[in-house]
């Protein structure tokens, strides 16, 4: 009888065939996975509408991709897993809201919440707002995290890190765009530092001659600027009306200053005894500047601060249209304030005492 024996070299030749056959098979079910995956990374998501979708901060792609299945928006989660870390996405995701629209693929959602492209949100300060009116609508804002509890423009000014004695006129009027979570200090931050670089930026190349001291008698002036006219080609006018006044040391004698010292008891309507109230503001009695901002000026009025038109007017007077009509003496003035003044009421319409 004979016997079987082990032979090392027939098994071997069985073996590797079988071992090709199988490393084989495993590459081409690897091969059509990663297709499957390619094909169905860019068909669309099951989105009905536009939606925000957030991701919180410490979620995993698996997190997320359970969670777009779980509201049916997606139904194959592992291969949004497969593909995140195929292309080595997974610990790429960042935190925030993104809007997902119909039609977006999981090959763009994913690259979305890569990029950081989140859900912007806005906020406008007009031009000519004060600080009262501008931190009303920032406290007023739904998607602002609040987290100013002062009261007093003392502890404002310490909790917002300002350099300068008084908050108004620091921020620069403008849409701002900002992400879900942005605190009010951060926004009315950005806004400081919007009006900072835009009055360093104008200082720099201002003229020559002007009487400021500083940037911030500056931005003073363009504040009474903003406050005086929204016309654009006026307020280069204006600023040479209120220049020529400071050169010549005659009061500036303009009504916003005098609104503003009145404060709640302005009723919008300036009369002649308002003229009276004692208030450095008040450039009816004092010469010079105010000693603050009484708005916060635009980027236009600031230049025009600093590129005062020359001229011989120094005076004006609203016309009822919006526009002004400018006079270089006092008599011709006061003829302009007869005429315009029948037919507005503007508060500059009041005659000019110098």
């Amino acid at each position: 009888m004979l016997l079987n024996r082990y032979n090392p070299r027939c098994m071997k030749h069985y073996f590797l065939p079988a071992i090709l056959l199988l490393v084989l098979a495993g590459a081409a079910t690897v091969g059509w996975l990663v297709y499957d995956v390619q094909v169905y990374m860019v068909q669309p998501l099951n989105l009905p509408a536009r939606t925000i979708f957030t991701v919180q901060k410490g979620m995993t792609l698996s997190d997320i991709s359970m969670e777009l299945a779980q509201r049916g928006w997606l139904e194959k989660p592992y291969y949004l897993m497969f593909d995140g870390r195929r292309r080595k996405l997974a610990t790429s995701i960042k935190a925030g809201e993104y809007e997902l629209i119909p039609g977006m693929s999981p090959h763009a959602v994913l690259d979305l919440f890569v990029s950081g492209r989140v859900v912007q949100y806005s906020l406008t300060i007009p031009e000519g707002w004060n600080f009262r009116q501008i931190l009303q609508v920032v406290s007023n804002h739904p998607i602002l995290r609040k987290t100013l509890h002062a009261s007093s423009q003392e502890q404002l000014m310490k909790v917002l890190g300002l350099e300068e004695p008084f908050l108004e006129g620091l921020f620069l009027p403008d849409t701002f765009h900002f992400p879900s979570g942005t605190t009010d200090v951060e926004f009315l931050h950005r806004s400081y530092r919007s009006m900072k670089s835009v009055l360093e930026e104008e200082w720099s190349k201002r003229d020559l001659g002007l009487p400021y001291e500083n940037e911030y008698e500056a931005l003073v002036m363009a504040s009474i600027i903003e406050k005086e006219t929204a016309t654009e080609e006026e307020r280069g006018r204006i600023g040479g009306v209120f220049v020529r006044r400071l050169d010549q040391n005659m009061k500036l004698q303009t009504d916003p200053t005098v609104i503003y010292a009145m404060g709640d008891t302005y009723d919008g309507n300036l009369r002649q005894r308002d003229l009276t109230i004692d208030s450095p503001f008040n450039t009816y009695l004092y010469r010079g500047l105010p000693p603050t901002p009484i708005a916060s000026p635009g980027r236009a009025s600031i230049r025009a601060a600093l590129h005062p038109e020359p001229g011989e007017s120094l005076y004006f007077v609203a016309m009822g249209d919006g526009r002004h009509y400018f006079s270089a003496t006092l008599e011709e003035h006061n003829l302009a304030v007869d005429k315009y003044q029948k037919i507005s009421n503007a508060g500059d319409t009041l005659p000019v005492q110098e």
